[in-house]
């Protein structure tokens, strides 16, 4: 069994839902080996430098978030994707203890193929930025303004996929075209959305 991490003791400590089902998964977590850390103010769980899987108590459920989970075997199908843009990470929700119970010796074997991934050195081949078709009001400005496209294209593909979600969620044309005049002095300025 791993040893504990006083930042996610005191995290645990604080937590105000989810009390008992983070406390089973952290037990099973440790239990396999893992190295327990604390990144993106979540419990996360390494192996040999990777991170593997975190605990993320949401509203309405418990998850374990597999950072690869796209590339694990699913034979119970408990594998979803977090959001429809995710590309890699799969979570599997629980809504009570007794579910966690029931599903531990699944867990256990889903952790092993976890570490079996990362360890095999797979990669999830993402999605390119250049891949993604842009809403014509961002598109437009862009081949007007070699300075805003010089700026954009240096940006990580994160912070493009970023600006990308978040231009092309909004419905009306009007609100994207927004979006893209707010957007542009914190793309010049090589900021991404959540960058602020």
């Amino acid at each position: 069994m791993s040893e504990t991490n006083p930042a996610v003791d005191a995290w645990v400590a604080k937590a105000k839902a989810w009390r008992d089902e983070i406390g089973r998964l952290r037990a099973i977590l440790l239990a396999s080996g893992m190295t327990e850390d604390f990144k993106w103010g979540k419990p996360c769980y390494t192996h040999a430098g990777s991170n593997i899987v975190l605990i993320m108590p949401l509203k309405e459920t418990c998850a374990l978030l597999f950072t690869k989970g796209a590339l694990m075997q699913d034979p119970r199908g408990i594998l979803v994707q977090p959001g429809e843009n995710s590309q890699s990470a799969r979570q599997v929700r629980f809504t009570s203890l007794a579910e966690i119970v029931k599903l531990e010796k699944s867990l256990k074997t889903y952790l092993k193929d976890a570490m079996a991934v990362e360890a095999a050195g797979l990669k999830v081949a993402l999605r390119k930025s250049a891949d993604l078709v842009y809403p014509k009001e961002f598109q437009d400005r862009l081949d007007r303004d070699s300075a805003l496209r010089e700026a954009f294209h240096a940006l990580t593909p994160g912070r493009q996929r970023q600006y990308h979600l978040h231009f092309t969620g909004a419905k009306q044309a009007a609100t994207r075209a927004s979006r893209v005049e707010k957007a542009i002095p914190l793309i010049l300025d090589g900021i991404g959305l959540d960058d602020r």
